[in-house]
């Protein structure tokens, strides 16, 4: 069509080429349109007349279409004025559905949260903080895994998860601390075991001669009391290792022995008097940290950022470390 300057689909993709169809001029065809006349237009809009009705010519010279037929007491749409004011009210309509969708986000009336925690967050987290949060919250929705130290920290430096908590992290240039604690790592013993009733911190070498269960290597406890095991030339034989804390406690619950870990861990079991934590004498078990954990430099979503702070504020494991 002559005078057209309608874009290839390679000018279409190249984002230094302008596209005629600019916001501004749409608007401008869409209330002339809309309203009848180009002054109708120009009022509503508080712009001049001349503006109006010079950015609808550009419009129609950029597509090489007429669009409005101008009448002697307004305008009247083209079939292609039309079809332009239809496209320009339902782009507009889906924009301003998107951003309302964006500030029921932004008011967490609807979104998703990934977490990743070791075990021994978990029973503070779903009974506390995270229930009162969804209970103010109903319509987010959330996934939460347990996992290992070395699985939190690779699956929050890799965005899968929004935040992680883990207990003996290592240093990671990927990740950024956004609460730490102390939680030393307690020995933990039946309420009727012999250790219960000494007031002194216990030695590794005391551990040594007790059965003993213990977290596999990979979880952040056992790699600590290995390091501690070390320094002081102790060797540890656990007659029970798993993956699992809950079997941990049990474990030491039906007197067939002891374990290591932080005091948070057993909090409920500590409550209700079925178990009791005691602290131990060397200054590596003592230096352990509990980390509430995103990636450096990630911007979370509305929905997480209040849900770390909450998490910051109430749960035990980033408070006062205590037996």
């Amino acid at each position: 069509m002559a005078g057209s300057v309608l874009l290839t689909p390679r000018q279409r993709l190249d984002p230094t080429v302008t596209s005629p169809l600019d916001d501004h001029r749409l608007r401008y065809l869409y209330e002339a349109i809309r309203l009848g006349s180009v002054r109708a237009a120009a009022d509503h809009l508080a712009v001049n007349a001349s503006v109006v009705s010079r950015q609808i010519a550009h419009l129609e010279k950029d597509l090489g279409l007429l669009l409005i037929e101008r009448l002697g007491r307004g305008v009247r749409a083209t079939e292609a004025g039309e079809l332009l004011a239809q496209r320009f009210r339902q782009w507009t309509a889906d924009r301003e559905d998107t951003l309302a969708k964006l500030n029921e986000l932004q008011g967490l009336k609807r979104g998703h949260l990934d977490i990743i925690s070791g075990e021994g967050f978990v029973s503070d987290l779903i009974a506390g903080p995270l229930t009162r949060f969804w209970e103010r919250h109903p319509n987010l929705t959330m996934s939460v895994e347990v996992a290992s130290t070395n699985d939190v920290i690779r699956g929050v430096a890799e965005d899968r998860y929004h935040i992680g908590l883990v207990y003996n992290a290592p240093p990671d240039p990927r990740l950024r601390t956004a609460a730490s604690s102390r939680q030393p790592i307690c020995l933990v013993v039946s309420p009727d075991h012999p250790l219960a009733r000494q007031g002194a911190p216990v030695p590794l070498r005391a551990v040594a001669e007790l059965p003993v269960g213990l977290m596999h290597a990979r979880y952040g406890t056992r790699q600590i009391v290995a390091m501690a095991e070390m320094a002081e030339k102790v060797t540890l034989a656990p007659v029970l290792t798993t993956g699992s804390i809950y079997v941990l406690r049990e474990f030491v619950k039906s007197g067939r022995g002891v374990t290591l870990l932080p005091a948070f861990a057993i909090a409920s079991d500590m409550a209700a008097g079925e178990l009791v934590a005691l602290p131990m004498e060397n200054p590596l078990l003592l230096s352990v940290e509990a980390r509430l954990i995103t990636r450096l430099g990630r911007q979370l979503p509305s929905a997480a950022a209040q849900l770390l702070r909450v998490l910051i504020g109430q749960l035990k494991a980033f408070h006062a470390a205590g037996t």
